[in-house]
C-alpha cells in the first residue's frame, strides 16, 4: 500500500506551523491556481497577445522586477492551508475565485510591463510617472481623485506608477469591460487609452525579457511556517498602527491654526460621553471596543500633539467617524499568539 501523501494535512495547527516550507512538497499542476492561470491565458489570447507568464509557489504574491512570472502564495493550492491562513490572518488573499483573478490579471500587468520593458519608454513614463521611484511603505490615498482606475481596492494604484500601471492593466484585461463607459470622463480613461494602444503593438511580438527563473521558490524556502506568521503578523500590526495615525490625522491637526486652538486629547476627553453615544450608533462595534478605541485615540492625540482643526461644534462629527474608523480598523479578533 503507498503511503498517503501529505500526511501533514491532518496534522493540527500547533504541529503544522513547525514544518518548513520545502517540507510541504506543495505541487501547483492541478490546483485552481493552474485553471485560473490557464484561464488568464486565455484572456490574452483573446487580445491577440501572445505573452504567457509563468507561476510558481512562494510565501506571497508578487511579480519580481526582471522576472516575466507570477509568484502566488503557497497556502492557496491546498485547502488545509487556506484554513491555516484564515485562522491567522482572518482573511485568505486571493481565496475565492473572483479575488483570484483580479489578483492575478494585477500581477500579469507586473510580468508584461516587464516582459516588454514597457516603463522604459518614455509615453508610459509620461503617463504613470517615472518607475525609478522609491516604493513607498505606506501612502495617502486620495479616495475622490479620477487619474485612477478601482479595481483592487484601497486605491492601490495610487501607492506607485508601477501599480498603477498594473491596476489599469487589470481593468482593460478583464473580460466585457466596460471601462471606455466608465471612465469616460475620468483623467484615468488616457491611462486606459494608452494601455490597449501598447498592447496593440506588442500583442505578436517576442517578449524582450524571456526569463523562466523562480524567485524565492517554496521548494528552496527552509524557513518555517510559524517564521513567516510571526513577521507576516508584526508587519500587519505596524501597518495597522500607521493607518490609525492616518485616521487621526485626517480629523485633527499637527499644528494649531490659532494660539487657542484646543488639544484634541482634552477635546475627546471632555466629550467622552457624546462621542461614545454617537460612535455607537454608527458602527458595529461593541461598547468595550469604542471604549478603548477611544482610550488609544486620547493617548495618541497626546503623543503625537494634535489640536482641532476648527470649533468643538464642527469636531464632534468628525471625531464620532474617527471611532468608528478606529474601531473599524483595530476591532478585528486578536489574531493568534505564536508562542513556538
Amino acid at each position: 500500500m503507498k503511503p498517503e501523501r501529505r500526511t501533514w494535512s491532518r496534522l493540527p495547527d500547533a504541529e503544522l506551523l513547525q514544518l518548513r516550507f520545502c517540507d510541504l512538497k506543495l505541487p501547483l499542476a492541478g490546483t485552481a491556481l493552474q485553471r485560473r492561470l490557464q484561464h488568464v491565458y486565455g484572456e490574452l489570447a483573446r487580445r491577440g497577445i501572445r505573452f504567457r507568464p509563468h507561476m510558481w509557489l512562494a510565501e506571497e504574491w508578487f511579480s519580481p522586477d526582471g522576472i516575466p512570472g507570477i509568484a502566488v502564495p503557497f497556502y492557496l493550492a491546498h485547502p488545509r492551508l487556506m484554513r491555516l491562513e484564515r485562522r491567522m490572518m482572518r482573511q485568505v488573499e486571493g481565496g475565492n475565485a473572483n479575488w483570484m483573478m483580479r489578483i492575478l490579471r494585477h500581477e500579469v500587468g507586473h510580468a508584461i510591463d516587464t516582459a516588454y520593458r514597457l516603463r522604459r519608454r518614455a509615453r508610459w513614463r509620461e503617463i504613470f510617472g517615472p518607475a525609478s521611484l522609491p516604493y513607498p511603505d505606506s501612502y495617502r490615498a486620495r479616495p475622490g481623485s479620477r487619474r485612477f482606475v478601482q479595481h483592487l481596492g484601497d486605491w492601490y494604484a495610487q501607492s506607485h506608477p508601477t501599480e498603477d500601471f498594473a491596476e489599469t492593466f487589470a481593468v482593460w484585461l478583464k473580460p466585457n469591460s466596460d471601462w471606455r463607459r466608465a471612465y469616460a470622463s475620468w483623467p484615468a480613461w488616457e491611462k486606459l487609452r494608452f494601455v490597449e494602444e501598447v498592447m496593440q503593438d506588442i500583442a505578436t511580438r517576442p517578449a524582450l525579457v524571456r526569463s523562466r527563473a523562480y524567485i524565492e521558490p517554496l521548494s528552496d524556502n527552509r524557513r518555517t511556517l510559524a517564521q513567516h506568521y510571526r513577521e507576516k503578523l508584526a508587519r500587519l500590526s505596524d501597518w495597522r498602527s500607521e493607518a490609525a495615525d492616518g485616521l487621526m490625522l485626517r480629523v485633527f491637526a499637527r499644528k494649531p491654526r490659532r494660539s487657542s486652538a484646543t488639544r484634541a486629547a482634552s477635546f475627546l476627553r471632555s466629550h467622552r460621553r457624546e462621542l461614545l453615544t454617537g460612535a455607537q450608533r454608527l458602527s458595529d462595534a461593541d461598547s468595550y471596543m469604542l471604549h478603548q478605541v477611544l482610550r488609544l485615540a486620547i493617548d495618541r492625540s497626546d503623543n503625537m500633539q494634535l489640536y482641532l482643526r476648527g470649533s468643538q461644534r464642527n469636531a464632534l462629527p468628525h471625531a464620532r467617524w474617527l471611532l468608528g474608523s478606529l474601531a473599524r480598523l483595530l476591532g478585528e479578533r486578536e489574531r493568534p499568539q505564536l508562542n513556538l
